[in-house]
């Protein structure tokens, strides 16, 4: 019986332009779920590079990883920051 090496499924690969980035995070939106919005925003993050975002937002690398971990709480400024350095923005619609 042949042996499979079983790897875990890393979303930065797919992320490789702002319509696959804006995309993502639109479905993690729909589901409601502050944690999986924080990781999906931190995935898009580390697709784009997260010390070139931590520069562009003046928050510390370090804190970002944790913020935007699916275990964070990032604030409003957080996200709000690192949406603009990513190059997505939230837009309101009537439910």
């Amino acid at each position: 019986m042949a042996h499979e090496k079983i790897t875990a499924w890393d979303p930065v690969e797919f992320l490789a332009d702002e319509n696959k980035m804006a995309m993502y995070l639109e479905a993690a939106l729909e589901e409601n779920d502050p944690a999986l919005i924080a990781a999906a925003l931190g995935d898009i993050a580390r697709a784009k590079g997260m010390t070139e975002i931590a520069k562009e937002t003046g928050l510390g690398r370090e804190s970002l990883y944790k913020a935007l971990s699916e275990d964070g709480n990032p604030s409003l400024d957080t996200i709000l920051r690192v949406a603009r350095a990513v190059g997505v923005r939230f837009r309101a619609s009537a439910a």
